[in-house]
């Protein structure tokens, strides 16, 4: 293609936001929403059609204004911009909970659902509206509007509270600002490259490494650092940095247990799980219990082993060995026990995986197999929130490989590097659902992907380690999701599928990150700018089973506090739960920290379904192991994938979303054999 790209259909977002702005603008599209909903609730009931309650469509607007303006408080550099964030989040939050319990408007979705059938022009409405309204009929239900006015002020009044809390919990945890320091001595084993992009400062005691609790940051020390003290104080510090989100967290679990009382659940878990693929709680606790028990052999087998290490590197260092493993000692001999048995070197690998070219690597990758063409920031300089953050529009191939005015799919931001109070791990936003407002006119989807990947240093450039491309890839599948997923309505574009699926995409993806053609391309030594030889990519292939059970075992434990504290009313020491199920879980023993103040998942939209990360591989491995193991990178399969699974967002099932995709319903073989048989 020569000349210029196109010119979009639709402008990228603007970042030009002032604090008052952003709480302004908040306010006026709350403004515009009520005055949407007071018209449909006066309409009386025989008024009610499909057409004139357009519920859908207002909140689709609502979100495409308000969303970006709620997703500053996590990557806004300005404190004040991030506390108007937080302020306009609360405003929507409060604004919906206060309109999802209007009964008058629930009424009227019931009344039009009641016309509709006995009309027979229920079965003149397309698949996707039907689902609409049985969609907003179940809705009002479990948002209590079949409770009498008393349990209605209650249950508003408590779900207020709920969002509250859970916004501030995750405040605290994107804007902490809080570090630890050692000395050079206390980071004995930390690669140099790494020690020299730590800021330092001059103390009492000499010069100190000033270390946040980014992973970016922290997992070099509990990786390399040879000292166990130093370890156990980064692991106890990070279990304890956010001291005012304990009582926060013992707040929202109240609050939780107190709704699905009102609403007539056994526990909060069974509300959530209803509308999920397992259908409910004891459903999920089965699945996890058997999974549990087969990784168990597994992660004994990774104990003894680990034990065996740290035996023979205590000796060697001069340290006491008290037979016992800790949780600060994970990540060390995790790494011990990879270099050991594969002589492979992290750092080795770092070296072929510079962050920018490998970002770019794999944006080709994506190009190449979902038929799409990425354009950087072609249309003036590029309008983002931080200097750095990369803004791409997204467009579909044509026949000829070119891009026209009618391929437009949407935008995308990738945001890579760290930064003081900048949400501290990976993630991606909606910033703008895709939706149809009119037959001729459609809003195109907007994602951002925030990341921190290490900063280059004094030595090196940014470099990235395998488990971080693991990563990107996982992410970029989240990104691709929301863009090209194609709804007429917003509330079922992109990742609104069901929580213990949302996953499944983006972990089918990580498989490409463990195939050595992938790995060939996507590699590129910083200095020589060769791909990496086979034998380290053999090396790296071969890694991927080794600790399988402890690193699962770690993930069950996560899954096993989160459907506890959402299922079990009677328990309210949560950091005695926490340590227990982590020793019972994990295997190995842990300090006496409430950690549960820095796991954001379960205040973010992830409450009892923690369990659908390893449900979702489930799906994931069958879905990559029937059609992509022969040949990862083949187009036709990405078109295919691309169609079946992203296109539909939630309109339809997810079991049925599989099945149109694997052509058959989707089953556990492929992932019982991977996990059990090749890790044996």
């Amino acid at each position: 293609m020569s000349g210029s790209p196109p010119i979009p259909p639709q402008a990228p977002p603007t970042w030009t936001y002032t604090p008052e702005h952003v709480v302004a603008r908040a306010q006026d599209a709350i403004a515009q929403k009520k005055a949407v909903n007071d018209r449909i609730a006066a309409l009386a009931d025989h008024e009610c059609t499909f057409d004139s309650i357009p519920i859908a469509l207002a909140e689709g607007l609502l979100d495409s204004i308000v969303d970006p303006l709620c997703f500053l408080q996590h990557a806004a550099p300005n404190e004040a911009l991030r506390t108007a964030s937080a302020e306009a989040s609360t405003l929507v939050s409060d604004f919906k909970a206060e309109q999802y319990m209007r009964p008058e408007l629930f009424r009227a979705v019931t009344s039009a659902h009641d016309h509709l059938k006995s009309s027979g022009a229920w079965d003149k409405l397309g698949s996707e509206e039907r689902r609409l309204i049985e969609r907003m009929v179940l809705d009002g239900r479990r948002e209590g509007l079949g409770l009498d006015e008393e349990g209605r002020d209650a249950l508003k009044a408590m779900r207020k509270e709920e969002r509250r809390a859970s916004m501030t919990f995750l405040k605290n945890y994107s804007q902490s600002t809080a570090s630890i320091e050692f000395t050079t001595r206390d980071l004995d084993g930390v690669p140099e490259d790494v020690l020299s992009g730590y800021p330092t400062k001059d103390t009492d005691v000499g010069k100190v490494h000033i270390i946040t609790f980014k992973n970016s940051d922290i997992l070099p020390v509990l990786k390399f650092a040879h000292s166990p003290e130093t370890r156990r104080r980064v692991q106890e510090g990070m279990d304890s940095y956010i001291p005012e989100n304990e009582a926060l967290f013992e707040e929202v679990i109240k609050l939780r247990r107190d709704m699905a009382r009102v609403l007539g659940y056994k526990c909060w878990a069974d509300y959530v799980l209803e509308v999920m693929m397992i259908k409910g709680s004891e459903k999920a606790w089965a699945y996890m219990q058997d999974l549990e028990a087969k990784l168990l052999p597994f992660g004994q087998r990774d104990r003894e082993r680990f034990l065996e290490l740290k035996k023979e590197e205590h000796e060697k260092r001069g340290y006491p060995f008290d037979g016992e493993l800790y949780i600060w000692d994970y990540w060390y001999y995790d790494r011990l026990s990879v270099e050991r048995s594969l002589k492979l070197d992290e750092g080795t690998v770092r070296e072929y995986f510079p962050v920018e070219n490998t970002i770019s690597a794999i944006l080709d990758i994506y190009q190449d197999l979902l038929g799409l063409k990425f354009v950087e920031a072609g249309y003036g300089e590029a309008d983002v929130w931080y200097p750095g953050v990369r803004q791409f529009a997204a467009w579909d191939r044509t026949s000829d490989g070119g891009i026209d005015e009618s391929s437009f799919v949407g935008y995308f931001y990738i945001d890579p590097y760290p930064r003081p109070s900048k949400f501290p791990h990976a993630a991606v936003w909606s910033l703008l659902p895709g939706c149809s407002l009119t037959p001729t006119q459609r809003v195109y989807p907007v994602a951002a992907l925030l990341a921190n990947f290490p900063r280059e240093t004094p030595s090196v450039p940014a470099l990235m380690r395998h488990a971080e491309v693991v990563t990107l890839f996982h992410e970029m599948g989240h990104v691709f999701h929301n863009i090209l997923s194609r709804t007429r309505f917003a509330r079922f574009h992109g990742t609104s599928v069901s929580r213990d699926f949302v996953e499944t995409p983006s972990k089918m993806l990580e498989y490409w990150c463990w195939e050595p053609k992938v790995l060939k391309r996507i590699s590129s030594h910083y200095l020589t700018k060769d791909p990496m030889p086979d034998s380290l990519i053999d090396k790296i292939v071969q890694s991927r089973y080794v600790n399988f059970g402890f690193l699962f075992l770690r993930r069950q434990f996560f899954a096993n506090f989160d459907m506890k504290v959402h299922s079990d009313p009677d328990i309210d020491d949560f950091t005695k739960l926490w340590q227990e199920t982590r020793e019972n879980t994990t295997l190995v023993k842990g300090g006496g920290q409430p950690g549960y103040i820095a796991f954001p998942h379960i205040m973010g939209g992830q409450d009892a379904t923690t369990y659908g990360y390893t449900y979702s591989l489930v799906f994931a491995s069958d879905m990559y192991n029937t059609m992509f193991k022969e040949d990862p990178l083949d187009p036709e399969k990405g078109r295919r994938y691309r169609e079946k699974v992203l296109l539909p967002g939630s309109t339809k099932d997810e079991e049925e979303l599989l099945a149109d995709f694997l052509g058959r319903p989707a089953n556990a073989e492929a992932f019982s054999h991977e996990l059990f048989s090749q890790s044996a």
